[in-house]
């Protein structure tokens, strides 16, 4: 008897593609982006419009401040959290995104001083991601 492994169409990954990754973007969606808050995180957001098809989509960055969690295990746990609420979530806004030949710059930076539950971010993360959706930029 053989087994067939079945791979989905749409499959839920965060690939290099997608990470928010070089300075100079970074610095102009800190700069030229919109900010606000979504407990624990602290979301910046700029959506680049009529972008090249190979361009749509989102890039995705996250951060935690080496102020109160010091140990480097402990800032990585909670940027993959938040990568993972956000890989489960982003298939929606980035169908739509590829639709209207959109860019979507995304960065979550993790703001409160306790180890977080993965369903508070996962939910705090759908917020933001529904936040952005319905912004009129």
């Amino acid at each position: 008897m053989f087994y067939t492994k079945l791979i989905p169409i749409n499959r839920l990954t965060l690939g290099r593609s997608q990470r928010l990754k070089h300075r100079k973007l970074i610095d102009s969606l800190f700069e030229k982006g919109v900010r606000f808050n979504v407990t624990p995180y602290r979301v910046y957001f700029l959506l680049r419009k009529e972008v090249p098809a190979a361009e749509a989509g989102a890039l995705f960055g996250t951060g935690v401040g080496k102020r109160y969690f010091k140990r480097a295990v402990d800032r990585n746990r909670i940027k993959r959290i938040c990568r993972e609420a956000f890989r489960r979530q982003q298939l929606d806004l980035i169908n739509h995104l590829k639709l209207n030949n959109m860019q979507l710059q995304v960065f979550f930076i993790y703001t409160a001083r306790e180890m977080p539950e993965q369903e508070s971010c996962h939910v705090a993360v759908q917020a933001a991601l529904k936040k952005i959706s319905n912004s009129p930029t």
